[in-house]
């Protein structure tokens, strides 16, 4: 079960990030979790959307570079070590996490993370309930 990421490539430049998020709210999409890492030249954004393919189209229409990524979302209780426990996991069954970024305030007592994975498929299934549960991107975008 995965979620459709809206990756924005974007010039280290003032205005860049408000331009896109101008795009974004005169198209009326909202956005439900975000990223940005920067370099000396380029940042890259990572949104997830209420509607990701109409973000890409609005965007690529504005003249920017975006891109739709498959990633997992995994919901975790809010306690200490729950993060830890589920990156073990992954480890144990040999997936490699390549990036990733959390939000919380989407489950009661819980937080959201964001996982871009080498094998999602098989994170999908060393991931016990008992670890987290993956969120379907219908409950992402409403």
């Amino acid at each position: 079960m995965s979620v459709q990421q809206l990756s924005i490539f974007l010039e280290n430049q003032p205005g860049r990030l408000a331009e896109v998020m101008e795009a974004l709210a005169r198209a009326d999409i909202n956005i439900r979790a975000l990223s940005l890492a920067d370099t000396s030249d380029f940042g890259v954004l990572r949104l997830l959307t209420d509607q990701p393919e109409a973000a890409r189209k609005t965007l690529r229409e504005q003249g920017f570079r975006a891109q739709l990524t498959e990633v997992v979302a995994v919901e975790v209780p809010d306690r200490p070590g729950a993060l830890s426990r589920v990156l073990s996991a992954f480890y144990g069954a040999g997936v490699n996490v390549e990036y990733m970024y959390a939000f919380v305030g989407r489950s009661p007592g819980g937080a959201v993370l964001v996982f871009r994975l080498s094998d999602p498929q098989l994170a999908a299934r060393v991931l016990v309930p008992e670890l987290g549960r993956l969120v379907p991107a219908a409950e992402l975008e409403t």
